[in-house]
């Protein structure tokens, strides 16, 4: 019998539409699937990634034989290389740079065979005409497009049933220590997302039907149910690849809404490029006068931030949201990453970490270019003197109230009026609503208008130590 191949499953956690797969099925010969938790490489997990992760292997599990493994990459594929007869190795690559490194070598020791799968196009492809990285988004999205008109993604197809597995030996999923024991507070993430690859299509095909036809209005709104797609787990774990959305935007209609979905999708496949033209992007600012940026440092305002205490509702909405979900609304990403670098001066770094440990979509790529683009240290990133008023971000794209009063349920009973600053509100108004601030529900850590002005000072000293040089 043929010596069986061995697909290292990664972040590619589906069967549809992965090439790495595809390609050992097509041979014809046994298939060895593999999951190989190394610490050693990468950024260790976070702890709400961690708990999406071993719930996606259970789903992939309950689905095909699959071999746990726990230690250095290189070791492990040779163990089972040992115990099941395999020559080869199939993986589909990863962009992550001490990945590349790790996977280079893998490739020239174990014959291995590496397949595209993860983004649109590969980090190294697409390129202006001088033949240089692009640093702004619009100019990728053209090129992207312009690649693809030549390069169509295939038509993605499922894996056979009658696939000759093979397995061999391995450690439980448990094993693996993903899944939080006590204290075990994943109950609120398990009750919101359905990890796995029947999970993530069910909540496309959901936003297919319920917000897709309204995207470029709804995207901003974070009240709503469908107003975005949150797919961005599923993406990130490889339940479905970005090929396949792209298909099914592309076959069901061309309007600006579809369009404007197909931008956000490739903001993901930009901040992977960023990653692998400039590896020190999660721990070194893009641009580098940002080096001599006067942050502050504050545990207390840095806590209050990260708990939801902040005193501003549409802020504190968005950080509790985060803690009992896994995941926030992209719109209220960007108001608190404003408010934690510009009113609060803390280094986006911190505000990074915090996110890395809690999103269920942390990426490597993703989580530092956004704060970089918030903070104004990245690549094509917002200006500096885009400072957002909580006030009116809540004002304008919560205008009824439903984000706030689900996720900060103490101002519930507080008139709209004052729902974005609950300080501006009578003391006899605030009474009546059950709110006593300072105790049921903090005053502000810092006035807007402080922190504003605190913020362009700060920014000014970049301009003046630039004109001093």
């Amino acid at each position: 019998m043929d010596a069986p191949i061995i697909v290292w499953f990664r972040k590619d956690l589906r069967l549809a539409d992965n090439p790495a797969l595809s390609a050992a099925v097509k041979t014809g010969r046994p298939v060895v699937p593999v999951f190989i938790l190394d610490e050693q490489q990468g950024r260790p997990l976070g702890g709400a990634s961690k708990w999406w992760l071993h719930k996606s292997l259970e789903d992939l599990r309950d689905r095909i034989p699959l071999i746990f493994k726990r230690g250095p990459a290189q070791a492990m594929l040779q163990e089972v290389m040992a115990e099941t007869g395999a020559r080869e190795v199939y993986w589909n690559r990863l962009y992550e740079p001490d990945l590349i490194a790790r996977d280079t070598q893998i490739k020239v020791s174990l014959k291995g065979t590496s397949f595209p799968g993860r983004y649109l196009a590969e980090p190294h492809v697409l390129k202006n005409k001088q033949g240089a990285m692009l640093k702004v988004f619009t100019p990728y999205w053209k090129a992207l497009n312009a690649h693809f008109e030549t390069h169509p993604l295939a038509d993605p197809s499922p894996v056979p049933k009658d696939v000759n597995w093979q397995t061999g030996t391995g450690l439980s999923l448990d094993a693996l220590g993903l899944y939080p024991h006590e204290p075990d507070w994943s109950g609120p993430l398990a009750a919101h997302w359905r990890p796995g690859e029947g999970g993530a299509w069910e909540r496309f095909n959901t936003f297919k039907a319920k917000g897709l036809n309204a995207y470029l209005n709804d995207r901003n709104l974070p009240g709503l149910g469908w107003g975005v797609s949150g797919m961005s787990p599923h993406l990130h774990w490889g339940e479905v690849s970005v090929g396949q959305l792209w298909h099914e935007i592309i076959e069901h209609g061309c309007s600006v809404h579809h369009e404007h979905f197909l931008k956000e999708l490739t903001w993901r496949d930009f901040a992977a490029y960023l990653l692998f033209h400039f590896p020190e992007l999660p721990i070194k600012n893009w641009r580098p006068e940002f080096d001599r940026f006067p942050w502050e440092t504050d545990p207390k305002m840095l806590a209050a931030w990260q708990h939801g205490m902040t005193g501003y509702p549409i802020v504190d909405a968005g950080m509790r949201q985060l803690y009992a979900t896994g995941w926030m609304h992209n719109r209220v990403r960007m108001i608190v990453a404003s408010f934690l670098v510009k009113h609060l001066l803390l280094h986006w770094r911190q505000g990074e970490a915090w996110f890395w440990d809690t999103l269920v979509d942390a990426d490597p790529a993703s989580n530092p270019s956004s704060w970089q683009w918030v903070s104004g240290s990245g690549a094509d990133a917002a200006p500096y003197f885009r400072i957002f008023n909580p006030m009116t971000q809540s004002e304008k794209f919560d205008a009824e109230g439903d984000y706030i009063r689900k996720w900060v349920p103490e101002l519930a009973k507080l008139p709209q009026q004052f729902l974005s600053a609950p300080w501006q509100a009578s003391p006899l108004i605030l009474k009546t609503a059950g709110i006593e601030l300072g105790l049921t529900y903090p005053e502000p850590i810092i006035a807007h208008e402080a922190g504003r002005k605190r913020a362009l000072a700060a920014f000014e000293t970049l301009k003046t130590h630039k004109e001093a040089v």
